[in-house]
């Protein structure tokens, strides 16, 4: 598995705003729900980002005032681990 990344949102609305905004930048990533474990609200969705892409991503959301919660890199087994950008 290449690195990746998942940016979590606090609803659907948010985490698609997210990710019209990054792919009219030409930041390819996908929207999916939150992993279960990672959310502490029992829903809640990401954006599958590259990490090559990460830092890029992370700053245009917040330029754009697109608050996201919290990120995590997954390892080569596909398990988050929480990191802070």
């Amino acid at each position: 598995m290449r690195n990746h990344w998942l940016v979590t949102f606090r609803s659907v609305t948010f985490a698609q705003k997210g990710e019209r905004l990054l792919r009219n930048r030409g930041i390819d990533c996908g929207l999916r729900r939150t992993p279960k474990e990672l959310s502490d609200r029992g829903c809640g969705y990401c954006l599958r980002i590259r990490g090559q892409d990460i830092l890029n991503a992370v700053e245009l959301l917040r330029e754009n005032q697109l608050y996201h919660g919290k990120t995590y890199v997954l390892d080569r087994d596909g398990r988050p681990e929480e990191r802070e950008l």
